[in-house]
């Protein structure tokens, strides 16, 4: 699964760095001072955060007035008129899918409008097939202040309600929404780092632990220092969805493909992540001095800033069936294998590397090409070579020749 755009990251410009200088004075600052000071400091860098979702709402309602996606519910959330990027910068079962720090994101209303769309061809074809999209439930998570607006821009447009199953509930402060197959919770995803932390407990009763789950996190988990970051992925895959066998302890390092094949009896667990590489190189380096220029810190960057490191993330996080690694740039130029064929063992990547085989494949290429001319073609790879797609899965593996994939 690609990332819906690559984030524009010469134009962040929400924001500025939360630097402060204070005069020395006569008196050093009492401690409730300094307390208050270090307070207000946080939340200032947290805003910085939240705020980056408007900015990928505009850039992807741009993407989609120029034809680069199909979204008709983009211009919707977005605050402002969606903004011309360079080209460049445009390329870019029942199951459950839990997204963190969705923001915006509008992927729940697109596979609902799929999802009935295919079930109205159905009724008039008077075909009895379960449609080609199997049903799910969605789960959203991000700051209050982020699903606040967005449930907000939700219960005034029929255009989304209509795609959310009768009967769903907002809270109170208008923070929180539920149905049985749409989710949105207000936490902050630190909160997770301690189970028994009132929002993971609430957290806990929402989701549905006998699903196949697929996490999402798309430049998200970055944000976080990495021990906070791997706390977050450990809350869900060792507390609430936790392995098959209670003594279960990931090796220290990833398996080569000869011996990844475990018999496990849970439903598939699967996590796929959207980050940036590469921090060390002249083009990282640049990209991490521009973001901290406007507050924004990448955090997890330099602790996983490789495949490799990616690779070994995802394994000790306890994802032993399978790990994969591909640059945009890589997905760009690989063709995608059959449905059939799509399937974990399939790609023949690095030894210690298995998973889906990704791709965009000639006909996308082909018709992305057609929207724009692209004269800074190494440019566009040298930029689409320092962003990855990650996925790890635990359990769930089909037997040969069933296709189909954890989910």
């Amino acid at each position: 699964m690609a990332a819906p755009q690559i984030p524009n990251l010469n134009t962040l410009r929400r924001g500025t760095g939360p630097n402060r200088s204070f005069g020395r004075g006569r008196g050093a600052p009492s401690s409730s001072l300094s307390n208050h000071l270090k307070e207000e400091d946080e939340k200032a860098k947290d805003q910085i955060v939240q705020q980056t979702d408007q900015d990928a709402s505009i850039s992807r309602l741009g993407a989609v007035e120029l034809g680069y996606l199909d979204d008709p519910f983009a211009k919707l959330f977005a605050t402002g008129p969606g903004q011309r990027k360079f080209p460049i910068i445009n390329r870019g079962p029942r199951r459950q899918i839990i997204s963190l720090g969705a923001g915006s994101d509008t992927r729940f209303f697109r596979l609902s409008s799929l999802r009935k769309s295919q079930q109205q061809q159905e009724q008039e074809q008077e075909q009895h097939a379960s449609p080609t999209l199997p049903p799910f439930v969605y789960h959203e998570l991000d700051f209050p202040s982020n699903t606040h607006q967005k449930i907000t821009t939700i219960a005034r447009s029929l255009t989304f309600t209509s795609l959310i199953s009768p009967g769903y509930t907002i809270s109170e402060d208008g923070t929180s929404l539920s149905s049985s197959t749409y989710h949105i919770h207000a936490l902050d995803l630190r909160d997770l780092a301690s189970p028994t932390n009132p929002s993971a407990l609430q957290l806990e009763r929402a989701v549905d632990r006998n699903l196949p789950t697929l996490l999402i996190s798309e430049c998200c988990l970055v944000y976080l220092p990495p021990d906070q970051a791997d706390a977050v992925v450990d809350y869900f895959t060792k507390h609430l969805f936790p392995p098959s066998s209670p003594s279960h302890h990931p090796p220290t390092n990833p398996p080569s493909s000869q011996n990844t094949q475990q018999k496990q009896t849970q439903r598939p667990l699967v996590l796929i992540l959207y980050e940036p590489l590469h921090p060390y190189d002249a083009f990282g380096k640049t990209m991490v001095r521009n973001l901290a220029a406007r507050g924004i810190v990448l955090q997890t960057l330099h602790r996983y800033g490789s495949r490799e490191a990616q690779r070994e993330r995802l394994w000790a996080r306890g994802l032993v069936g399978g790990v994969g690694v591909r640059t945009v740039d890589e997905i760009w130029e690989a063709e995608p294998l059959p449905d059939s064929l799509a399937v974990p063992g399939g790609d023949k990547g690095e030894v210690g590397e298995v998973g889906w085989s990704v791709g965009i494949g000639e006909k996308e290429r082909e018709r992305v090409g057609a929207l724009e001319m692209v004269d800074e073609v190494e440019e566009w790879r040298l930029l689409a070579g320092h962003y990855c797609v990650a996925w790890g899965w635990r359990d769930g593996k089909p037997p040969p020749g069933e296709g189909g994939g954890c989910f």
